[in-house]
This record gives structure tokens, C-alpha cells and sequence, in this order.
């Protein structure tokens, strides 16, 4: 394979993007949860929700400042590696990422100081309108950024001009984008419901080393519970943007489904090795018509296959055939988890079952694998276009690049961004592993029967200082 500045462009984008979309998946789902353990805490007057909040904010505040550093970077990118695609775009990318800056960042900016060291300096209810806003803006961010990034995968509301220049013409087709009202909740599901076992591994976690057992078993339940409601919404979301995906880009579901011919009524391959030079798949595993049922909810329906398409006009098959297939796998590893810890968590019995704790404990990256994957499938899965149907990826990049000068760039990227990522997480470990106790081993317990995650009355819940936290 030879290494063209394009290819290494587009290495350099999806390695700067894949490491940046992990913060934003943890960060709005995190907003959400301390909006949600302010709100306990007033209502119920529990300090253990206080705990909770105040462990969670310093996390928080880390993967929020990863998350704006790597997405700045990332955006230097649109000129230095692909100024056609803003040269042809901007009139309409611009506009749609500077609101995201008016109204998301404007909305972060103001209120994440008031979270960080505004606790004593005003009233509660102040304090819980800040919350309200940082996570309204961290939503905020994620709309803009699906609303750009749909424009791309299913372009309207706009003319082109002589020069290739793309010119808006009505606003709302653009914001209110068909692939928006599909693609907008799949994401924001995916973010909460990542925030969520990253919650409920944390307590896991905590319960298995015997420290802060009754905070862990508050974020055992609540995240798992949350999760065992989300995680089927999420499922039918993203069977509503396969259905997008089927009737808008067609070629793209077929590489997903790996069909290389036209099958009518069509299987669905559960597993295979797609082999892209023979057009054909090796080791099929298929099931007779569930491709047609999944397709077109139809037992007959003819569904496309690969061939179909010339072959300038075919996505590469390999990478959103699995990446679909792991998104979907660890889907269901998250539904099994959280249907089977909310019942579990009912009783005591959760405590007792160290082999669930374990599994709940290990399942934390699978909303970020699955989140990853997802892009993958949607973002490769749209070539050999930038903008679908109007804009080649190969027409998109900067002219005149050479291999040194992106190979370079790269290599920098990547010694940057490990390096961040490395002292990031490392920080990031040390408080987990300090716990909710230590971060505020002060404020007193008391226990209210109102909050329906609360160790049963019959038994003392675990409570210890800072220094009564054990490896």
C-alpha cells in the first residue's frame, strides 16, 4: 500500500477524531448525572448524593478539558489537510460550527466555573441551574456536531455553484436535515448510556475492594437501572438510522450487511470474512430471509448487494461490516449486564455476586468500543465521499501535500495525543481509585428512606474516612 498524502490525511483525521470522541461520549452523559445528583440531594436532602456529585465533578472536569484541548487540535486540520473541503463547505460548515461555539461553549464556559467554585458562593438553586446549563450546553454541542456531520452524510438545503463551491439556500433543510432526528438521539443515547456503565463499573469497583461500599452500591444501581432503560431506546434508535442508511445509502448498508449480489428475498449474515478482491465472503454464517425482514420488514423484499454499485462508487467492505457487528455485540453485552444488575440490584444479592460485580467492573469500555465502532461504520461506510454524492474525499483534500511534510504531522499528533491521553488517564485513575470517600470524607451520612437506592434499613451502610480506604 502506498502512502499518499490522502491516505495519511485521512489516518491522521480518524486517529485525531477517535481519540476525541471518547471525552464528548463520557462528558454528556456525565453533565446529565451530576444535573441528576444535585436534583437528588435537594430533593432528598441524602448527602450521599453530595458525595457522589463532588467525586464525579473533579472527573468530570478532567475529561472535559481532554475533550475541548483534542477537539481544538482536531479542527486545525480542515485547513492544513483539507482546505477544498472548507474552500467548498464553509459557507455552510462554518456557520453550523460557530454556533456550536455561540451557544454550547458559551453556555460551558459560563457555568462550568460556577459548578467548579461557586458550591458556597450562591444560593442552591443557582448552583443547580449551572448544572442545568453546562449540561444543556454539552447537548447543545453534540446537536451542532450531528447536524454538520449529517449536511455530510445526506447533503440538502443547498446550490452549487460553477466553481464547486456548495451555497446555503434554506437553513431549515440543512438544521432539520432528515438523518438529524435519527442520528442526533442515537448519539446522545450512546453518550448516556456510556456514562453509564462507566458509573456503574465505578461502583463495582469500589464494592469489590471493600471501600465506600455504600456509595458503590448507589452507583451500581442507578447506573445499571439507567442503562437497562436506555439501552433498548438506543437499539431502536439505531435501527431507525439503519433504515436512514437503507433507504439513503444504499451502498453503504449493503458493505454493512457484506452482500455482494442482489438476493430477493435477501439473508442476514451474522458472521463472515469479506474478501473484497474476490467479491465474495468466506466462513458465511447466514440466516434465510432475516435480511430482507431487517431491510425492508419484509419476508420477500429484494434487498442490493455490492456488485450493483461501479466500483468507484463502493465503500471498502471490511471495516463497517465488523465494526457494525462489534457495535451490536457489545449492544447486547450491555443490555444482559444491565437487565440482569437491575435485578440483582433489588436485593442484597448483588453484593454477594462477585462474579457479576467482576463483569460489571470489566464492561466499562463498552460503551466507548461501541460509540467508536459506530463512527466507523457511518463515517467509512460513506466513502468514497466526503459529502455524499457531491464531494470526493479525494477532492476534498489539500493539493499539494507531500508525504514528508503529513507524515510529519502525524507522527506529532500522535506523540501529543498519547502523551495527553497518558497523564489524562493516569489522573483520572488516581481519583477514581481515591473514591467518593476521601474526595469528601467530611460531610456526615444520613440515611433517607425516600431514596430508593439505599442500603436496606436492616443493614449498616459501610461508611469509612479517607484513611479507612483499602487497596
Amino acid at each position: 500500500m502506498e502512502l499518499t498524502p490522502l491516505l495519511l490525511s485521512r489516518i491522521q483525521f480518524a486517529f485525531t477524531i477517535s481519540f476525541h470522541i471518547i471525552f464528548p461520549a463520557f462528558t454528556i452523559g456525565l453533565a446529565a448525572w451530576l444535573t441528576f445528583l444535585e436534583g437528588c440531594e435537594i430533593v432528598t436532602g441524602d448527602r450521599v448524593y453530595r458525595r457522589l456529585f463532588d467525586f464525579w465533578l473533579k472527573v468530570f472536569a478532567v475529561a472535559f478539558g481532554l475533550g475541548v484541548v483534542s477537539g481544538i487540535v482536531m479542527a486545525f486540520q480542515f485547513g492544513t489537510n483539507w482546505s477544498e473541503l472548507s474552500r467548498r463547505t464553509g459557507a455552510i460548515q462554518g456557520p453550523l460550527l460557530g454556533y456550536e461555539s455561540f451557544t454550547a461553549f458559551a453556555l460551558e464556559a459560563s457555568f462550568f466555573g460556577v459548578l467548579m467554585f461557586g458550591r458556597d458562593r450562591v444560593p442552591r438553586w443557582v448552583y443547580f441551574v449551572s448544572c442545568l446549563m453546562v449540561a444543556a450546553g454539552t447537548s447543545l454541542s453534540s446537536f451542532w456536531i450531528m447536524v454538520n456531520n449529517s449536511w455530510m452524510q445526506a447533503p440538502t438545503g443547498f446550490a452549487l455553484r460553477p466553481d464547486g463551491v456548495f451555497v446555503p439556500t434554506d437553513w431549515s433543510a440543512i438544521i432539520f436535515n432528515q438523518a438529524v432526528w435519527t442520528r442526533f438521539p442515537h448519539m446522545m443515547l450512546a453518550a448516556y448510556v456510556t456514562s453509564a456503565f462507566c458509573v456503574a463499573a465505578t461502583g463495582a469497583w469500589h464494592i469489590l475492594r471493600g471501600s465506600a461500599v455504600h456509595e458503590g452500591r448507589t452507583m451500581l444501581a442507578m447506573g445499571l437501572r439507567l442503562a437497562a432503560i436506555l439501552v433498548p431506546i438506543q437499539i431502536g434508535f439505531g435501527h431507525l438510522v439503519g433504515d436512514f442508511v437503507h433507504d439513503a445509502q444504499p451502498a453503504k448498508f449493503a458493505a454493512i450487511e457484506g452482500r455482494w449480489n442482489d438476493e430477493q428475498p435477501a439473508s442476514e449474515i451474522l458472521i463472515a470474512w469479506p474478501d473484497e478482491k474476490a467479491e465474495a465472503n468466506r466462513l458465511e454464517v447466514a440466516v434465510p430471509y432475516l435480511g430482507s425482514l431487517i431491510g425492508s420488514l419484509s419476508l420477500t423484499a429484494k434487498e442490493v448487494g455490492i456488485k450493483s454499485f461501479p466500483p468507484g462508487r463502493r465503500p471498502p467492505v471490511a471495516i463497517p461490516f465488523f465494526a457494525f457487528r462489534i457495535m451490536v455485540g457489545c449492544g447486547l453485552l450491555m443490555l444482559g449486564i444491565a437487565w440482569l444488575g437491575s435485578w440483582l440490584s433489588l436485593s442484597d444479592r448483588i453484593l454477594r455476586t462477585r462474579l457479576f460485580l467482576w463483569a460489571t467492573f470489566l464492561s466499562f469500555p463498552l460503551g466507548f468500543i461501541a460509540t467508536l465502532t459506530g463512527w466507523f461504520t457511518a463515517e467509512v461506510g460513506r466513502q468514497p465521499w466526503v459529502v455524499f454524492g457531491q464531494l470526493r474525499t479525494t477532492d476534498a483534500a489539500t493539493p499539494f501535500l507531500t508525504t514528508p511534510q503529513v507524515a510529519t504531522s502525524l507522527t506529532i499528533f500522535a506523540l501529543v495525543y498519547t502523551l495527553i491521553f497518558s497523564f489524562g488517564s493516569l489522573y483520572v485513575y488516581q481519583l477514581l481509585r481515591a473514591g467518593p470517600i476521601a474526595s469528601a470524607a467530611a460531610i456526615p451520612i444520613r440515611t433517607n428512606p425516600k431514596r430508593p437506592f439505599a442500603i436496606p434499613a436492616d443493614r449498616p451502610a459501610v461508611v469509612a474516612d479517607a484513611s479507612s480506604t483499602r487497596e
